[in-house]
């Protein structure tokens, strides 16, 4: 059964190891982005990776371990000991995303217990509230509005530190 797959690669050379797989007839994705770069002397567009050190592979988990003498591939992405599998929709999530949204920051937050938050987006956008507890990707976040308290869930990129 085939499925996506992260690998991770040497800083710089995902475009490389993306165009490399192409050429061993693998099916990839290298999401990039279109980014402008000043120089002293001239302005350029230039594409770069939206995951740093990422590229993602479609394919069985035994043409997986082959993918690995890929010059430029270090690892399998892992979870729980085993390579992590990709869904199909967030490939797809991902690939829509980027041709919707032309200026395209990646960011990771770390949050600690305590931490003041305000919500990026969904229902409770822009409201404030305190982590309390946080568990992988996820964060647990005390909201006090209208006399009461709410807790929930949020994903950690729909938070910001305040």
């Amino acid at each position: 059964m085939q499925n996506w797959y992260a690998i991770y690669t040497k800083p710089r050379w995902e475009k490389k190891v993306a165009q490399l797989l192409d050429e061993a007839n693998f099916l990839n994705y290298c999401p990039v982005m279109k980014v402008t770069r000043q120089w002293s002397d001239r302005k350029k567009t230039i594409e770069e990776p939206v995951f740093k050190g990422y590229v993602f592979i479609h394919c069985t988990l035994h043409k997986l371990w082959e993918s690995l003498k890929t010059p430029g591939v270090l690892t399998v992405v892992r979870y729980l000991g085993k390579p992590a599998i990709i869904h199909d929709e967030e490939i797809v999530r991902v690939k829509r995303f980027l041709n919707e949204f032309e200026d395209v920051k990646v960011e990771n937050i770390s949050l600690e217990e305590n931490a003041p938050v305000k919500i990026r987006s969904g229902v409770l956008m822009d409201y404030k509230g305190i982590v309390l507890e946080v568990w992988g990707h996820r964060a647990l976040v005390k909201i006090d509005s209208l006399g009461i308290q709410l807790s929930a869930y949020f994903d950690k990129k729909n938070l910001e530190k305040i």
